[in-house]
């Protein structure tokens, strides 16, 4: 638009600012008389401790450079609106607005473009030219914006989207990244397990794949028994995919002993990284996974070998859902079926613009499909009936062809123990042997059995979704589908709240809990969905959070796949909407569960068929009154404001809550089992 207005928030100071632009953006800005304003929003937020969050300083240099209202009047009001939206949250957090919107004037600066082009910057493609065709042709202009310039024809005719895109996509969307340090290093992987982006990877390799590697490419001789002797080990950061929500470094236990304001991950500013890191991620891609059937994949730091096949999704920085779906893909994702009810999860799991789901070397990947948030528990059962209907025909097949095939063969695959990883890969070989047989025979039966060889493998079946629909408007089916005695897993992420559509209370919220729809904090306490599903006994149900203990976490995913029955998984996952800083988030959840709010168990009812307790506590009694935990954040905090009074009340109440369910968990595992997991593992 001709006199147009352009706003940019750059790191660049004001005086650089306008040669840091493409040569295209300066073509039009002088061709359009277009004026130029820049601020560093990030450095303003950082002084006025606000973090990353900008929108306050953004409306504000809005207002003070589009004419729409007098700049002091426009002032006025938005400080208007910050005691109206944040006065709950307390004083302090008013304050830091304020002081965000006062400074934000003292930061804007009109750029002087001159009259001529001095930019020999090209703009970067939307994405690489060695991209595939679909991505090229049709992804890209959706990132750009032009999706509704596509035709019709350029859709998926049968509306399956190509998995593996979130890799073209390069967002550079972070300030800092994480760089490791070598030296310092104790190569646990918690870092990696934690990564909601799964832009932190690990691999153990042959030293000779080294030759030929980027000058600043890191590695080191791997740590710990089982792994060939002389071989090495490379931790390696996705620069331009990472969202820079520091999790990794939070989490990091290794400190360095000569500056311990230092650890074994450290935040560094990404721009001067960004060539050298997509040269060495290059690399690190093309080095070949470790051999999954060698790895102790009940161990986090071996399990962290495996490759995820979930990455770069567009959910929130430091997101407390996505490590789960990333392990889910790690241990299961090349046999995995998923239902995923409508929600954060469907959003940032779901193909436009790209999908965060990819495939293994080998082309296996997640079968992934969204459901309504009514009934996804039903859609992912019905994925559980269809593989095994898809599986009992293809052994009916195999009987009719016994008499043309090698009896030992279908024996095996009739026969196969798919318990174990290893177990698996060599049905596999076996499905692909039985495949060549069949190509030899002149049957129609043979043709029919190659299209449903492939569901002789074990299938691993997941309903995902969050608290509102596991707890609230999906329960019905879900209680129908635990009941059926099926073999299907169900993953709950749960937030305590209806995330996706702007933080509305579900029966997981906590009572005191502000949220809305509760805005006097939620006087009922929060629903037990793991209790109400062990009064079945034949479903194993595990409660666990990763930020307070990953072994027990890894555990209860591959009990759960491996139970042949129900099984159910809630999942702690702290979230934006709790009001905390998500850069803490892991080390957060130790205050859930040490406050005895969130208690770590696992219920397997394989342990009573052996006369043991089927019910493990994972966690310790209550160490920390409530306080401690939900004062740390300001869905709790902010009722001390609003409603001081009440805030007590419902936080004494919600301490009784603990110190009842604690008991009554107590006296369920009366008998303590020695498979207790009681903390991560480093080795």
């Amino acid at each position: 638009v001709p006199g147009a207005i352009l706003l940019i928030n750059t790191t660049k100071p004001a005086d650089e600012v306008w040669d840091s632009l493409p040569r295209s953006t300066q073509e039009q800005t002088l061709e359009k008389d277009i004026k130029v304003w820049a601020i560093d929003a990030y450095k303003v937020a950082l002084e006025a401790n606000l973090g990353a969050r900008i929108n306050t300083i953004m409306q504000t240099c809005f207002f003070a450079i589009s004419g729409i209202l007098p700049r002091d009047e426009a002032i006025a009001k938005i400080k208007e609106a910050i005691k109206k939206t944040y006065g709950l949250k307390g004083k302090a957090v008013v304050e830091q607005n304020y002081a965000a919107v006062d400074h934000t004037l003292e930061n804007l600066h009109q750029i002087d473009v001159g009259d001529k082009v001095t930019s020999t910057l090209e703009r970067s493609p939307t994405v690489p030219d060695e991209a595939p065709e679909f991505v090229k042709n049709v992804t890209a202009k959706i990132i750009r914006g032009e999706g509704d310039l596509l035709p019709v024809s350029a859709m998926p005719a049968d509306g399956t989207y190509p998995l593996s895109t979130t890799m073209w996509e390069k967002r550079n969307i972070a300030l800092e990244v994480p760089v490791w340090d070598v030296d310092v290093c104790i190569q646990c992987n918690k870092c990696v397990m934690v990564c909601p982006h799964a832009t932190i990877r690990a691999k153990v390799f042959d030293p000779d794949l080294l030759k030929g590697a980027p000058a600043t490419f890191k590695s080191t001789p791997v740590s710990g028994r089982g792994f060939p002797e002389g071989w090495m080990y490379s931790l390696q950061v996705a620069v331009e995919d990472c969202t820079g929500c520091g999790v990794c470094v939070d989490i990091c236990p290794a400190k360095n002993k000569s500056d311990t304001s230092l650890k074994a991950i450290n935040m560094a500013v990404q721009a001067p990284l960004r060539k050298d890191e997509r040269e060495n991620w290059d690399f690190f891609l093309n080095l070949p996974a470790y051999d999954r059937t060698a790895l102790k994949i009940n161990v986090v730091k071996e399990s962290q070998l495996l490759e995820p096949l979930f990455e770069f999704s567009g959910a929130c920085a430091g997101c407390g859902e996505t490590p789960y779906v990333k392990l889910l893909s790690q241990l299961f994702g090349d046999r995995a079926m998923i239902g995923n009810a409508t929600g954060c999860s469907s959003i940032y799991c779901g193909n436009l613009p790209t999908t965060p789901w990819r495939t293994n070397a080998e082309g296996r990947g997640p079968t992934w499909s969204n459901s309504l948030f009514e009934d996804n528990a039903e859609f992912g059962f019905g994925m559980r009936l269809a593989a095994d209907h898809q599986s009992e025909y293809a052994r009916g097949l195999i009987e009719e062809l016994s008499g043309e095939l090698d009896g030992e063969l279908l024996s095996e695959l009739l026969e196969a123990d798919q318990t174990s990883e290893q177990g698996i890969q060599e049905q596999r070989k076996r499905v692909e042997v039985l495949k060549e047989k069949l190509e030899t025979l002149n049957n129609p039966k043979a043709g029919e059995l190659i299209t449903v060889a492939d569901f002789l493998i074990k299938r691993s079946i997941w309903a995902m979704g969050g608290d509102g629909w596991a707890y609230d408007i999906g329960f019905g089916g879900l209680d129908h589908v635990l009941a059926s005695g099926r073999d299907i897993n169900v993953l709950v992420l749960d937030t305590e709240v209806y995330s996706n559509t702007g933080g509305q209370m579900s029966k997981a919220t906590p009572r005191g809990a502000v949220a809305k729809f509760a805005a006097a904090g939620k006087g009922q306490p929060k629903k037990d969905l793991g209790l109400i599903a062990m009064t079945y006994a034949n479903i194993y149900v595990a409660q666990v959070a990763m930020g307070t203990n990953d072994a027990q976490t890894l555990k209860a995913f591959l009990e759960a796949d491996s139970y042949p029955g129900p099984s159910l998984i809630i999942t702690y996952c702290h979230c934006i909407a709790h009001g905390i800083d998500m850069t803490t988030g892991m080390t957060h959840q130790k205050d859930a569960v040490n406050s005895g709010y969130w208690p770590l168990y696992r219920y397997d009812p394989r342990l009573a068929d052996q006369g043991k307790n089927p019910l493990t506590l994972d966690s310790k009694p209550p160490s920390i009154p409530i306080e401690e935990y939900a004062y740390k954040e300001t869905r709790y905090k902010m009722l001390t404001q609003s409603k001081p009074e009440r805030a007590k009340m419902l936080l004494d109440a919600a301490q009784a809550d603990i110190e009842r369910r604690w008991k009554v968990y107590q006296q369920l595992a009366a008998s303590p089992n020695e498979e207790t997991v009681e903390g991560g593992d480093t080795d």
